[in-house]
This record gives C-alpha cells, structure tokens and sequence, in this order.
C-alpha cells in the first residue's frame, strides 16, 4: 500500500479506484461500499461484505460461462478444475494486487496502521467490486471487467498450469526455458505402512524448489511441480504444509 494512501479522502480513493479498474461509476454509493472493510464501516450491514457475497457468484458463473462456451473438447470433471483454479482467492488476490485496489481500501485507524493489506482483503475486495459493476451497469459490463482483468490467470489455467497437469506443465519450461527436464527427490515419508505420505521436492538444473507433501509419490510430484511453476514465475509456492 502506497504510504500516501493512509491520508487520502474516500472521495479521492473512489476516483483512483475507477481510474485503476477503467469503468466509471452511475452511482458512486456502490463503488464506496464496495471498497469499505468493516474496520472502517459504521457496522458489518455497511462494509463489503454482502457485495463480496455477491461478486463471488457473478465471478464464478462468469468464468462458468466463458468455459463453457469456448471449450467444447472439455469433460464437466475438466472444466470443473480449472474453475476451481481460476476462483480462488489466491487468484482473486492477485489479480486485486495488479489494480493496486489496496491503495483504495476504506480501513479504519488500527488496519492502516497494521503496514501491508493482508491478501484476504485484496481477495475481498476484487469481488465487492465485480458485484458493484454487476449492480451499477448490469452483468454484460460485469462480465467485460472480469474476463479483461483476470485473462492471465484464466489462460494459464486452461493451459494445464494450475489444473493438476504441474508435471507436463514443468516439463515442457524446463525443456523450453534450461534445456534440461526436472528431477523429483523424495525427501521424507510419515505415516504407517498402510498409510504413508510422502515429501517430494522438484529440482531443474540442480535448483531445489520448495516440497510438497501428497497421499501417493504421484500425487507429491504433481505439487512438487506446482511449487516448482509458481516460485519459477516469481510467486509464492501453492502446496506448502
């Protein structure tokens, strides 16, 4: 957050917030409620939440929608996955984080002070805005902010980067990018024989990356390589226990 952000009138925080996210408000009301945490709501009725409520369903049958109509090839198990991964407040905090919406959070005295803006609250507050839009100039301009904020992460996901192919996925970077494929190591078991778990660690060209733990060596390998993906693109590993 912005050190300039603290002193900033909600007002000023309304007009960078619709500059931040490229649509402007009918009624401004919506977009303030939107951006208002109960830190710094008159009471929970006032904050973000019910919007939040909201914006997660117009989110999630957004991208419903748009898999549905675009990938045909894909089985109910498959699109199911990648919805799973596209909605989900890693993401939506992510992609929060890219609008700097945390410069225009409305918090009271004791979040502004607490430093950085948790990622709950960037996941928050993504979909109080998507369900402000949604209220303020109907679905069609909602679904338009959604699919133009959040194509990244949905184009990764349909590639097979964040909906359980981690291995093809790390395969084909590592070939691509080092020209080497990347090694899995066991690096601890627990559990009885009957039920054992295992720590798997993905290495590309002697770099360890963070481990992952899974019910089978299979199951470990695919996180392993999820970590690997996500710490290779600069973000925080999605599988550590």
């Amino acid at each position: 957050m912005s050190e300039d952000a603290h002193s900033w009138t909600v007002e000023e925080k309304c007009e960078l917030c619709q500059q931040r996210i490229g649509y402007r408000f009918q009624d401004v009301e919506l977009l303030r409620a939107a951006l208002t945490h109960a830190s710094g709501a008159a009471n929970r009725l006032a904050s973000n939440e019910r919007l939040e409520f909201l914006g997660d369903s117009v989110l999630g049958f957004t991208i419903c929608e748009w898999l549905f109509k675009e990938h045909t090839e894909y089985l109910e198990g498959e699109l199911t996955q990648i919805k799973s991964a596209v909605v989900s407040r890693r993401v939506c905090a992510r992609v929060s984080h890219r609008l700097e919406l945390e410069d225009c959070l409305i918090l009271g005295k004791g979040m502004q002070q607490g430093g950085g803006v948790p990622k709950s609250l960037l996941s928050d507050v993504y979909e109080s805005v998507i369900a402000a839009i949604y209220l303020d100039g109907g679905f069609a301009t909602a679904r338009e902010f959604i699919l133009r904020t959040i194509h990244d992460e949905l184009k990764r996901a349909v590639e097979g980067h964040s909906i359980g192919n981690h291995k093809s996925a790390l395969q084909q970077l590592a070939q691509r990018e080092y020209g080497a494929a990347p090694m899995y190591r066991l690096q601890s078991e627990a559990g009885p024989d009957h039920s054992k778990i295992f720590q798997i660690a993905a290495e590309v060209k002697n770099r360890k990356f963070s481990p992952a733990w899974g019910r089978t060596k299979k199951d470990a390998e695919q996180r392993a390589a999820g970590n690997a993906l996500a710490e290779l693109r600069g973000e925080e590993p999605p599988y550590v226990d």
